[in-house]
């Protein structure tokens, strides 16, 4: 059967997801009587809440005499590790393109990679059903674009496909009256511009794994293409591992893909994109091939982790009314795991009851712990902070690309918000009513800036960024709070009187009747210092009536605290209490008397 191994790129929400749905459901996989009205390939459950692809996917099609196989990729920066290794499984690649946004921070990262790679380019403008598209302009931008990566001749020829691919319809003709349903265009477009993948089935075996996945029978699997050669079930084989030693080792189960289904297969052979399960401690850039044989391919590229925290047993006075997993042990062993599965996450001890976790970004970090709360852990996580590098003798930090849109209200407060971060502006247009503005800014400046660009802009701020490089780190306060927080002083149950008193102090993050601890936050001030409170004070009863005593507290709605808000929010002395059902801010030191302490010391 013939062959073609094409990977699906673009910037977060333009449409990836939806776009590989529609294929399966055109490519004829699914029986006519299949629900298909909830196919999609993001299976992980925090995937579907948020729409968001956070682990790059894999599934094949049989169309007319072709086994296509497709890469749907994360579009998000802090998983863009991941569209990188697989530049190395495919031959060509769809670039998926908002028809109204157009080319994103992340659409160029992506498109980088693949013109690096040398993989072959198809344009896919997608969401052309919407009012406001502008599906010409766009192609315009697309070529500037692939011009100023340095696209060869060859790639800069590339086909243009419209679609929709949430109505499941796409033509070759800009016109909309010319859309019809289902993607046959797209599909023999794949086949007629995409080559063939390289490689000789009677060679010797090269196999490498570029992404893997963990499943608790058989250990790690090494999921890549062949290279050269074939592999079977049972077969002897030599790993080449990272640091140039060998391991020879069993073939003990082969995957193959096809629709929404992993099959267990006997054979494959090169251009074959294949799971491999044997050697437990398989890792990414690694080569396999006949025992007898030496013949690494090149390593391939894992981005290096930007941001950590420390993540610690909870040491709260509520701990254990919540989780079922609270040791050192079981938290130990939960982060090594994830490190089987994720070759961007890094874990090492901190203390007997810590650990300093290293991932891309805010959003990589976050969805492990949010994860591991549903598994039915309790841990206390401490702010992001950035890693530095030395070089030199010179201590380097990370600065990312950064690309807001925002309505021309709230520009100004948006440029002397972003003016205290350290950032510097190199671009500003407008487009219609919004207004692009264009930054390079530290990585640390952004630590806690998405919750305040959401209330500046009354969440009608789009807000892009990309890591950019290392420069040399600038000793300027930024990103800490200004903003002081107002601490619980007591234990015990919050009441609505308490909280009626001390509104005009700040804005409350609890209601009555939550269970609260000294040390825990239980609002914001509307000062620059902490302030300890009672929450928990009762009113006074007695005996004597009089008219208007006894009005009913009328309270303001409570700041609500997700998670990623938290993580944003809290300053070096404070930490996030997650557990499957609740999130709690507090300070690091909870007894009063010795936080006043150590702030007089200050």
């Amino acid at each position: 059967m013939k062959k073609r191994n094409v990977a699906i790129i673009a910037h977060v929400d333009h449409g990836k997801t939806t776009l590989v749905d529609e294929i399966l459901k055109t490519s004829g996989m699914f029986r006519e009587n299949e629900d298909v009205s909830n196919v999609t390939m993001d299976s992980n459950a925090i995937e579907k809440e948020r729409g968001i692809t956070i682990l790059a996917k894999t599934t094949a099609i049989d169309y007319k005499d072709y086994r296509i196989n497709i890469l749907d990729t994360p579009g998000h920066a802090d998983f863009g590790g991941e569209v990188e290794r697989i530049m190395n499984m495919v031959d060509g690649v769809l670039l998926v393109v908002d028809a109204y946004e157009g080319p994103m921070p992340q659409t160029r990262f992506v498109l980088k990679k693949a013109l690096e790679a040398g993989a072959k380019p198809i344009v896919v403008i997608n969401k052309v059903d919407k009012p406001s598209a502008r599906c010409e302009q766009v192609v315009d931008e697309i070529l500037d674009l692939f011009i100023e990566l340095g696209a060869d001749e060859e790639q800069l020829e590339f086909k243009v496909v419209y679609a929709s691919a949430l109505n499941g319809t796409c033509s070759l003709d800009a016109d909309l009256s010319t859309q019809k349903e289902g993607f046959h265009p797209l599909l023999d477009l794949i086949i007629d511009e995409i080559p063939a993948p390289k490689g000789d089935k009677d060679a010797p075996l090269q196999f490498q794994p570029a992404l893997l996945d963990y499943n608790d029978f058989v250990g790690r699997i090494g999921i890549g293409r062949v290279h050269n050669g074939t592999i079977r079930v049972g077969q002897m084989v030599n790993c080449i591992r990272l640091d140039g030693t060998h391991k020879q080792f069993r073939i003990q189960k082969l995957f193959g893909f096809l629709g929404m289904k992993r099959l267990e297969i006997e054979s494959a052979e090169a251009g074959d994109i294949v799971a491999v399960a044997g050697l437990a401690d398989i890792s990414v850039g690694e080569t396999i091939c006949n025992a007898n044989d030496n013949l690494p391919l090149p390593l391939l590229r894992i981005d290096e982790p930007t941001l950590q925290m420390t993540f610690g047993v909870n040491t709260s006075p509520f701990v254990g009314k919540d989780g079922k997993f609270l040791t050192a042990r079981q938290l130990e062993d939960r982060l090594y795991k994830e490190t089987q599965r994720d070759v961007s996450l890094k874990v090492q001890p901190n203390d007997s009851e810590s650990w300093i976790v290293s991932g891309r970004g805010e959003l990589h970090l976050g969805i492990l712990i949010e994860n591991m709360r549903r598994e039915g852990f309790e841990l206390q996580v401490s702010k992001p902070k950035v890693i530095l590098k030395e070089e030199n003798g010179i201590k380097m930090e990370p600065y990312e690309d950064l690309q807001i849109e925002t309505p021309e209200a709230s520009v100004g407060t948006v440029i002397e918000q972003l003016g205290s971060r350290g950032a510097i502006m190199e671009n500003m247009t407008n487009i219609g009513d919004q207004v692009r503005l264009q930054y390079t800014i530290p990585s640390r400046g952004l630590i806690g800036f998405m919750t305040d660009f959401m209330t500046i802009t009354k969440g009608y701020g789009i807000i892009n960024h990309t890591f950019k490089e290392y420069r040399p780190y600038e000793n300027i306060e930024i990103g800490e709070r200004k903003l002081g927080v107002l601490v619980s002083s007591d234990t015990g149950k919050s009441t609505a009187y308490a909280i009626g008193g001390l509104e005009d102090r700040g804005v409350m993050f609890i209601e009555p009747g939550i269970e609260v601890y000294e040390g825990m936050i239980v609002g914001e001030c509307n000062r620059e210092n902490d302030l300890a409170v009672n929450v928990v004070k009762g009113k006074q009863l007695t005996n004597m009536r009089a008219a208007g005593s006894d009005k009913t507290v009328v309270l303001k709605r409570p700041r609500p605290i997700p998670l990623e808000y938290a993580l944003d929010y809290i300053n070096n002395d404070e930490l996030v209490e997650v557990t499957p059902h609740n999130i709690r801010l507090r300070k690091r030191i909870l007894n009063t008397e010795q936080r006043k302490k150590i702030d007089a010391r200050k």
